[in-house]
């Protein structure tokens, strides 16, 4: 792999005697991971199913690296959810951070979405989180991975983060901030970026990342955590510039994250400060088995309770005008919701006609402490569970994606070497015996997406854009 000799420079002048292992690691083979995605199955069940040979990635619980040669993303388990494929070390940031129930958690610069679905994992379907990318198209892309993973508990914005703040003040527990970077740390992953290296200079990535540091802040409850990270290993856009956001923001601290697995400590000496850059950590592609990462976990300091009052009021006001911008449901669209339910879902008691909020033609599910988010783009605001066309209901994908498929009362379960479920996921018409109406379609006891059945045939429901090609 040809590197650039700008980059080479650097990186030797920085690690010393460390350089050429560093160098060397680049001739090594590319490591591939897959992350388990607890909010479909658990660890140990997934272990057990799983066709591929898979190896701990020592710094996540839910983590795996895969062997070269295989191919998970054409499994009808991929299209089922079960995991997300990641490089190993892009899996540390979401795992540093430790969502918990309960709490309300921004992705800031969230697409395509791999520690977006790890955070809500860690929500465990409770609390809120909001994903937000700036550019459409990957905003589109990030929705498409949310409901592919089942996540109920999110909504996604395609926003600034100033934007963001106006509506969200003092608002989050955590946040992510996955920062926009020069990307040396993909090199070996995606080896367009040696290519685009000067373009995406580091001083161009620092007035980014700056500005969302800056931004990002209003957002941030009193005592919340902020974690910013990397793939790069620039000091510039890493320990450079937490000390320079602790040197302006004497309201923030870095909060100590422990060294596993072939971790290293963050270098004060790199960034000129005394702040305790130690702190924070690097992950270098000669010390793991994966590419490279850098993280800071910050906290912001607790406020006066007058402060904690006002913020307390204003999130009060801000539920209580989220439905601002919905359409109000009529009598005959609920009933057509509500026997739709009756007839497919089992537990169609949690799907109670007070819990639809309707924005023109689609039916939505939204977390609880929502604040009225008019004025921003909002490219999904909550759960999307269907459409209201004429005369009746039509469910989403994203509904069966976010239900275990026990709950669908009418379903087709297929084996995963299933030719019929190869169909089905190509978007082919299918022949099946038994009564009309919706079908929950599944491989190994979980749900891909719907099907209706109308005189034998299976009508095939599966998105057009997600079918299987080839």
């Amino acid at each position: 792999m040809l590197l650039p000799q700008d980059f080479l420079d650097k990186m030797k002048q920085l690690l010393g005697n460390e350089f050429q292992s560093f160098v060397s690691s680049y001739q090594n083979p590319r490591l591939y991971g897959l992350r388990i995605n607890t909010l479909k199955v658990s660890v140990e069940t997934f272990l057990k199913i799983s066709p591929f040979k898979l190896h701990p990635v020592p710094w996540t619980r839910d983590g795996f690296y895969y062997e070269e040669g295989e191919r998970p993303g054409k499994h009808p388990f991929y299209h089922a959810g079960l995991y997300y494929i990641q490089e190993p070390s892009a899996m540390a940031p979401a795992e540093i951070l430790d969502a918990q129930p309960g709490e309300k958690i921004l992705d800031l610069c969230a697409a395509p979405g791999g520690k977006t679905i790890q955070l809500a994992a860690g929500l465990k379907g409770k609390g809120l989180l909001v994903a937000n990318d700036n550019h459409p198209d990957r905003a589109k892309a990030l929705l498409k991975n949310i409901e592919l993973y089942g996540v109920t508990n999110a909504i996604v914005t395609n926003e600034t983060p100033d934007r963001l703040a106006k509506v969200f003040p003092s608002y989050f527990d955590k946040i992510l901030i996955d920062a926009p970077c020069s990307g040396e740390g993909m090199f070996r992953k995606e080896p367009d970026m040696i290519k685009s290296w000067d373009v995406h200079s580091v001083e161009a990535c620092m007035v980014k990342q700056k500005s969302i540091l800056e931004q990002a802040i209003p957002m941030l409850r009193p005592g919340g955590k902020l974690l910013y990270s990397t793939c790069t290993f620039s000091p510039e856009e890493n320990e450079g510039m937490i000390a320079q956001f602790l040197e302006k923001h004497d309201e923030f601290r870095l909060i100590d994250i422990s060294l596993r697995d072939g971790f290293s400590p963050g270098r004060k000496d790199w960034a000129n400060t005394d702040f305790p850059m130690e702190k924070t950590v690097r992950l270098w592609p000669h010390q793991i088995k994966g590419e490279g990462h850098y993280m800071a976990l910050l906290e912001k300091s607790e406020e006066s309770l007058i402060v904690q009052e006002k913020i307390r009021e204003r999130e009060i006001s801000g539920s209580q005008l989220k439905n601002r911008n919905q359409d109000v449901l009529t009598k005959q669209e609920k009933e057509w919701i509500d026997q739709f339910m009756k007839q497919t879902i089992i537990g169609s008691r949690l799907f109670d006609a007070d819990r639809f909020v309707k924005f023109k033609d689609h039916i939505l599910i939204q977390p609880d402490q929502l604040p009225d988010l008019k004025g921003l783009r909002v490219v999904r605001g909550g759960w999307h569970i269907g459409t209201l066309k004429k005369n009746r209901f039509e469910p989403s994908h994203g509904l069966i994606m976010g239900l275990p498929l026990h709950d669908i009362r009418k379903t087709i379960n297929f084996s995963s070497d299933d030719s019929d479920l190869t169909r089905y996921l190509k978007g082919e018409t299918l022949f099946v015996e038994g009564e009309n109406g919706w079908i929950g379609i599944g491989v190994e006891g979980f749900p891909l997406g719907w099907g209706k059945r109308v005189s034998g045939q299976l009508k095939n429901e599966y998105p057009p854009g997600w079918r299987w090609v080839g």
